[in-house]
């Protein structure tokens, strides 16, 4: 199906799904203030920051999802693989439900 608003067939379930998790809404938050980080980093600032004691393996499917979704993009550099946000699907559901006052 093709339309103006991609959100309200499957594919765009999958960014509802992403947000409804409070750890995956704060990955992206840390995202948001760095961009770029290995998985490594951000279970260290998880932890430190928030008291999220997730393991690597966890943070790593939560960060699958969030790829799913669109929200977060990965590229790798050498050994390492670096998460970046992507609000493009953020910007489509406003764009689709605006704020009014």
């Amino acid at each position: 199906m093709t339309g103006k608003y991609p959100l309200a067939y499957a594919g765009g379930l999958d960014v509802f799904r992403a947000l409804a998790d409070p750890t995956r809404r704060t990955i992206l938050d840390e995202l948001t203030e760095r961009d770029g980080q290995a998985l490594f980093e951000l279970c260290g600032r998880l932890l430190m920051k928030h008291g999220i004691d997730s393991t690597r393996q966890a943070i790593s499917q939560h960060l699958e999802v969030l790829e799913a979704a669109g929200l977060v993009r990965a590229e790798r550099e050498g050994r390492y693989k670096f998460h970046y946000l992507d609000s493009g699907p953020l910007k489509q559901i406003t764009e689709r439900w605006p704020i009014r006052d």
